[in-house]
């Protein structure tokens, strides 16, 4: 689906966490979301998301390495398109994808409501989000949004990043009025001027900082959780040997990545239908592809953010934050496969 067509048809308002009930995926797997897939091939389908924020998943799909992979075993590949965070913990709820993509504090999001996933692979340490407004809007400082317009996608590392940066001002949530929308059409309402703000996501905060007069005026990369590929436990439990494999091959894309960047910026360009400067922007200068199994930084990372999932009571208040964490990451599974 070229970027074009998804901005005029992914106006979905994001309102609570998780949303009950399946997203079509266009494909022919279901399941039961616990990872016990059905499908015509007895079985035998993986569903894996790619989205424009997880440049290795543009990679894989780019060179049809995971179809490669499995050819001889009669196993079919399914690609369903993630717009945020939020719609990739949708197809983990509903068993639509055994893989997707998210930021680190929107696995613990779900995993924390029930979510039956593992992060056993770190696909980017990305700077991916900051907080864009026009050249000439007057807004400079995060001390300027009081009483602004903020578009946000709630349950997104963006969200997050916009909550710890009003916080850095004295300020919450509940002093500005925030948008639920999602990235895509963040942008756009920010190029129309229907929100003051936008809480923004690579690569579509990257083409405005370049084709638009626009200025990234609060940036601070340690707000940035990760993107963490999330598998579902049933999948990992029951297909051990299918995981391993995919991750291998995650692992094949993310060197061919680090050994290729331009190449990798134009799969970026040409999935997402945006210009080389804007990719290389993303990919080149903003994404750090070094580490890619989950440890301690990661777990510490999120131990500090997670109060922030109560303050917004997007969990129960009894939940158990530091027990969630130690079952989201997973630094076993491929620990042989990543170099």
């Amino acid at each position: 689906m070229e970027r074009r067509r998804f901005l005029a048809t992914a106006g979905t308002t994001i309102a609570t966490p998780l949303a009950a009930g399946c997203i079509a995926t266009g494909g022919s797997s279901t399941g039961d979301g616990n990872g016990n897939g059905s499908s015509d091939t007895d079985g035998r389908t993986i569903t894996v998301d790619w989205a424009y924020y997880n440049p290795i998943s543009l990679v894989l799909r780019d060179h049809g390495w995971l179809e490669e992979e499995f050819a001889d075993d009669d196993v079919s590949i399914e690609w369903v398109l993630s717009l945020g965070s939020n719609q990739a913990n949708e197809y983990s709820q509903s068993g639509s994808a055994e893989f997707a993509s998210t930021a680190g504090i929107a696995a613990l999001l779900a995993r924390t409501n029930g979510v039956p996933i593992r992060t056993p692979y770190i696909y980017s340490k990305p700077e991916w989000t900051a907080l864009v407004a026009k050249s000439d809007s007057g807004i400079s400082s995060v001390a300027d949004l009081e009483g602004k317009r903020v578009a946000a996608t709630r349950g997104t590392d963006p969200y997050f990043f916009l909550l710890q940066a009003l916080e850095t001002a004295g300020l919450s949530a509940a002093d500005v009025e925030v948008v639920h929308l999602q990235h895509p059409d963040g942008q756009s309402a920010l190029v129309q001027d229907d929100v003051d703000a936008w809480a923004g996501l690579d690569p579509h905060m990257a083409e405005l900082e370049l084709e638009h007069d626009v200025d990234l005026f609060f940036r601070e990369p340690d707000f940035n959780t990760y993107g963490f590929l999330n598998v579902l436990e049933g999948f990992l439990e029951d297909r051990p040997e299918d995981a391993r494999r995919v991750l291998e091959t995650y692992e094949r894309g993310r060197q061919w990545a680090l050994e290729n960047p331009q190449e990798t910026a134009s799969i970026l360009a040409a999935e997402s239908d945006m210009s080389q400067a804007v990719a290389e922007r993303v990919f080149v200068e903003r994404n750090d592809l070094s580490t890619a199994l989950p440890g301690e930084q990661h777990r510490e990372l999120l131990s500090t953010l997670a109060p922030i999932l109560k303050e917004e009571g997007m969990v129960q208040p009894d939940a158990d934050l530091q027990a969630r964490i130690d079952e989201l990451i997973d630094s076993e599974t491929a620990s042989e496969v990543v170099n």
